[in-house]
């Protein structure tokens, strides 16, 4: 299943690219830019990546970006993840940005735009791999700040994909930014949102009907919640699964004990994702096998899975089709 599983075309729409960041690439940038590293060591620091929660992980995940400086940082950062990426069989990658966790320490977004933008030509030519972007505005802030970011991004729209939210959810729930995407809907440009990873399943339900998202991102919270369930699987909205950022931020304490076989035998729309993977224990092709040694499930399981990521990314028709045909040839 391993060689199969790298072989399969998988399609990657939840990751956050600053929790890409590795510590070997962690400590090149801080010595870069001559920032001070709370660590001696590349090993202490990925010793330090044992988390108790979410917000726990949050404080070193906004920590580590303190070295992400200049354009060429964020360049560096992303095609150090699609390059990885690659080699483990990724053939497209959504990528959330956090603008407002840079804005806060002076780094504006032109900055991140640029290394950002820059990272996705090279990766389609270097690499064959496309990608799209989503600026996530971060939910635990006010929702004003995040309407300050949106008409900032104004040169960039034509370039965002999609708008996110995430962070910490307990506390924050969705319609605390209703009027952001509403404001988002009428600039014509997609939206998703985190809910139901640590916050109730309303938080779900407030997303599609508040924000008038097309995916969720984690959702596994739905199951507590049979009406919703069924909204969801009739209604076919996507779900973008992290296994094993799961289990790093105890949503659930083993991957064996992961509502993902309910979630398929529901009839819901999932798929597998990384998140942050250099704070969960890996990428994407880690996610997948450690679902199949969790779960036994056979290729036809993990084809679907390819398959539903291919038809609910935010990619050209053209696109599509080949990827389509790729995951074809590839089984």
């Amino acid at each position: 299943m391993h060689d199969f599983l790298k072989r399969l075309p998988k399609v990657e729409l939840h990751l956050h690219i600053e929790g890409s960041l590795e510590p070997e690439l962690m400590f090149a940038l801080a010595e870069r830019n001559g920032v001070a590293l709370p660590y001696a060591s590349v090993e202490e620091a990925r010793a330090a990546y044992d988390f108790t929660d979410l917000q726990s992980f949050l404080d070193l995940y906004y920590q580590g970006m303190s070295v992400l400086r200049t354009a060429e940082d964020f360049h560096d950062l992303a095609m150090d993840y699609f390059r990885r990426a690659h080699a483990e069989g990724v053939v497209h990658v959504e990528m959330h940005f956090d603008p407002q966790a840079h804005r806060v320490r002076g780094i504006e977004l032109p900055v991140v735009m640029e290394g950002l933008s820059l990272a996705r030509r090279h990766a389609e030519r270097e690499l064959g791999l496309s990608t799209a972007m989503i600026m996530a505005f971060l939910r635990d802030r006010d929702a004003s700040e995040a309407m300050a970011v949106l008409e900032e991004a104004a040169p960039y729209w034509e370039m965002l994909d999609a708008v996110g939210l995430d962070s910490a959810e307990r506390g924050n729930p969705p319609s605390k930014f209703t009027e952001v995407f509403e404001r988002a809907a009428r600039l014509g440009i997609p939206r998703v949102a985190h809910a139901g990873e640590e916050g109730p399943p309303e938080y779900i339900r407030e997303a599609l009907d508040l924000l008038d998202v097309c995916r969720i991102d984690h959702g596994v919270r739905c199951l507590e919640d049979p009406e919703l369930v069924a909204r969801l699987r009739d209604e076919g909205v996507v779900l973008t699964v992290c296994p094993l950022s799961n289990v790093r931020l105890k949503v659930v304490e083993r991957l064996e004990a992961h509502p993902l076989p309910q979630l398929l035998e529901a009839g819901l729309r999932i798929t597998l994702n990384s998140d942050d993977p250099a704070y969960f224990g890996g990428g994407m092709l880690d996610n997948y096998l450690a679902c199949q040694r969790a779960f036994g499930w056979d290729e036809a399981t993990f084809i679907q899975l390819a398959g539903t990521a291919i038809e609910a990314a935010f990619v050209s028709d053209q696109r599509r089709l080949a990827l389509r045909r790729r995951l074809a040839d590839s089984v």
